[in-house]
């Protein structure tokens, strides 16, 4: 579709500060896809003591990706902080906010083994942020005056999908006893909000077609939770099959519907694939690796074949929808 001479004609100096006011949270959303198939890989190397030359590759680029987009995101702070009030205030965005935290605590488990110190304090400094987060949105749900069931959506999950992640950097960084305090908060909230998300999709209008991706972070919480939870523990036992097995439910009902997802036009929100995807094909590495089960790692490394073209996907059409200014825009 051709563009207008208007869409092609480079930004002026009051348009770039209207996009930066307009800077979503929900940027932070790649991090969580690079740093997700990057573990992915690193994951892979262990269990099939392989060396793969584009790993340390993913590694600086999840890297650079958070450093430009907390830089972006601290320049609005400064410039437009009643923008950023705005977005702590609003139904939706306000549960993006807590993907910095977890970009960081990612982060942490990507540098765990090449560099220990680095990944300590990107650990420590996520799971503060973390907690700081959790406590505000809940706070936020509890003390509400204009939420709604139609604000509901499963990127409500995300809170507490940061909570169920601090173990996997923790339990090695010798944190136990607070990784277990996170991995309390996350599988507290997850039946609750799984049970509040499902009334809502099942009686209620449809999800709009921009928050139609964010379904795949059901994924998140079981399959997460299933590789924090083999951290703190140690082994797979019965808790721990039941975290896995309802996490590949959740991906398994979520293909049967793949048509669906791929008649949804681009939005920012389809980062919302890749994470979730990253956790799983982790999960099913690990399972391979603790039950000797082989059929897991093929399947494993399936999820993990299909996510790679996912997020080059992914990337190439954020891409594109930063420079026809398809994305921070007013809604």
């Amino acid at each position: 579709m051709p563009q207008s001479a208007a869409a092609k004609a480079p930004p002026t100096s009051a348009e770039s500060g209207k996009r930066l006011e307009h800077f979503p949270a929900a940027f932070f959303a790649m991090v969580m896809g690079f740093a997700g198939l990057t573990i992915a890989w690193e994951k892979a190397e262990a269990v099939l003591r392989a060396d793969f030359p584009f790993v340390p590759w993913l590694i600086g680029a999840t890297t650079l990706l958070f450093a430009g987009l907390a830089l972006i995101y601290a320049a609005k702070i400064l410039l437009h902080p009643g923008a950023v009030r705005a977005e702590l205030r609003h139904p939706v965005r306000l549960n993006f906010m807590p993907t910095i935290a977890i970009s960081l605590l990612l982060l942490a488990i990507v540098y765990l083994h090449t560099a220990p110190a680095a990944s300590q304090w990107l650990w420590i400094t996520g799971a503060a942020l973390q907690l700081g987060f959790t406590l505000f949105v809940i706070n936020s749900w509890i003390h509400h005056e204009h939420f709604q069931i139609l604000h509901m959506n499963p990127a409500w999950f995300i809170p507490a999908v940061g909570n169920v992640l601090v173990p996997v950097a923790g339990v090695p960084l010798g944190y136990e006893l607070t990784s277990w305090f996170f991995f309390s908060i996350g599988i507290l909230l997850w039946p609750v909000l799984l049970t509040i998300v499902f009334n809502r999709v099942l009686f209620h209008q449809p999800l709009p077609e921009r928050l139609m991706p964010t379904l795949f972070i059901l994924i998140a919480p079981p399959a997460v939770g299933f590789i924090a939870y083999v951290r703190l523990t140690g082994g797979v036992d019965v808790f721990a099959q039941f975290l896995y097995f309802s996490a590949l439910f959740f991906t398994l009902m979520l293909t049967t519907q793949v048509t669906r997802f791929l008649r949804i036009r681009f939005y920012l929100s389809w980062w919302a694939y890749s994470f979730p995807l990253a956790a799983m094909s982790i999960a099913s590495m690990l399972m391979a690796e603790t039950t000797g089960n082989v059929g897991f790692l093929y399947f494993g490394f399936g999820v993990l074949t299909m996510l790679s073209g996912i997020v080059v996907l992914l990337l190439v059409q954020t891409v594109r929808a930063v420079g026809t200014r398809g994305i921070c825009m007013p809604e």
